[in-house]
């Protein structure tokens, strides 16, 4: 089991937890998730690792408290356990030394595309980083960001901080006055559609993180297919990182919708007047 040895709020409905994870603290990369199951009826839910803390002996987890087994994690309070904590799983980031590296982060994406823009500023980049989200509310880690990133811009929808607008609004911006060498992207899978649909005419490599619906996170069940260049790859150990340029999007935004009625049911089952353990009403 391991403990949770800090827990706060980082905007409405959006977590974070530092965990006891040791083993996992040495070996996490870049771009890589863990698997965690709350107690031994629990769902497995997949979650990238925000930060890692060899010293330490600790991974950050940031979090969007959207279906059950997400609000159920948000019971947990500092010093609770974990029963399952698997990891590190995936394949790394794709770091190298390219030139100007622009990494954009929207919504809980902004989490996870830290240790991304932290990597490949240490690998000697030049990054610039653009991070979205709806209102100033929901921009999260921007300090954390700003301080791993030579330019670092902020848009929201509503304009209540930053730029108004999108991100691939700052990215035309970026590209229209110096060169950009490589772009890497997590957030909303139609927001990382749209930056690779931008990049694409001028041949600027994009990777994008999926986050297709998973399940045993080890490449036997196929639940998280996904067709890259017309080819099924499984998103748990071919990626979560993939070319955006070869990636079937519009098969992907389909199947992230299969269970929507059946997760609507089980956040009404966890959210009903009966559960005592229901926090989303406090």
């Amino acid at each position: 089991m391991n403990k949770i040895l800090l827990k706060r709020t980082l905007a409405p409905q959006v977590g974070l937890i530092e965990i006891d994870a040791p083993d996992i603290s040495k070996k996490a990369l870049a771009g890589q998730f863990v698997v965690l199951r709350i107690h031994d009826h629990g769902e497995r839910i997949p979650l990238t690792i925000a930060d890692a803390d060899p010293s330490k002996g600790t991974i950050t987890i940031v979090f969007q408290k959207i279906g059950a087994s997400t609000r159920l994690l948000d019971t947990l309070e500092q010093g609770d356990c974990i029963l399952d904590l698997l990891g590190p799983l995936g394949k790394p980031a794709h770091i190298e030394n390219a030139g100007t590296v622009v990494c954009i982060g929207g919504g809980v994406g902004i989490a996870e595309i830290y240790p991304v823009a932290k990597a490949y500023k240490k690998a000697g980049n030049r990054v610039i980083s653009v991070l979205g989200a709806r209102n100033k509310d929901l921009i999260i880690f921007a300090d954390e960001i700003a301080k791993v990133s030579d330019e670092c811009h902020i848009t929201t929808d509503d304009g209540s901080l930053g730029q108004k607008g999108l991100v691939s609004d700052v990215l035309k911006d970026i590209m229209g006055r110096e060169k950009v060498s490589l772009v890497s992207a997590v957030g909303p899978t139609i927001m990382m559609k749209v930056i690779s649909d931008i990049t694409k005419p001028y041949n600027i490599k994009t990777y994008v993180s999926l986050n297709p619906i998973m399940l045993d996170a080890t490449g036997m069940c196929g639940v998280c297919r996904v067709t890259i260049a017309g080819k099924v790859k499984f998103a748990c150990v071919d990626g979560p990182e993939f070319d955006g340029h070869e990636v079937d999007f519009a098969e992907l935004m389909s199947r992230q919708k299969l269970f929507l009625d059946e997760e609507k049911k089980a956040v009404e089952v966890h959210c009903s007047d009966e559960n005592p353990n229901c926090r989303c009403k406090k």
